[in-house]
């Protein structure tokens, strides 16, 4: 059983090394710091002068088609999130079945949204 002076100490100990910097931001699986919304920050998000894309971290991603009504682009987002837990949550349990419906999931609400699949700003071919 620990005491409550103990933990004090401890508690106290990690906040002065925090603060003298000694504390080194923590790696996720991919290797980075961690993420912008951990640390604080917002990512910076711009649209490209012709709207089709947008520019986060530097990265350049197909953009949302604006013309999906709000209601509904909602209801793709949340389902897109709930997908992407779910293929979490199936990586973590090594389950590889449900990997792979969590990542179709993840790919019909992405076309869904425009971000994948035919360019929504260019005309129907068929």
């Amino acid at each position: 059983m620990t005491s409550e002076k103990g933990k004090k100490k401890r508690t106290t100990a990690r906040k002065e090394s925090d603060a003298a910097g000694k504390g080194a931001p923590q790696k996720g699986a991919r290797g980075v710091a961690a993420s912008a919304a951990a640390a604080g920050r917002k990512k910076r998000v711009e649209k490209t002068p012709d709207g089709h894309h947008v520019l986060i971290d530097g990265r350049r991603w197909r953009a949302t088609d604006p013309n999906i009504p709000e209601e509904r682009r909602q209801q793709l987002v949340n389902e897109l999130m709930r997908a992407r837990r779910d293929v979490g949550r199936a990586l973590r349990a090594g389950d590889r079945d449900a990997e792979g419906e969590a990542r179709g999931r993840v790919h019909e609400c992405k076309v869904a949204l425009g971000e994948r699949g035919e360019k929504w700003w260019e005309e129907s071919k068929g």
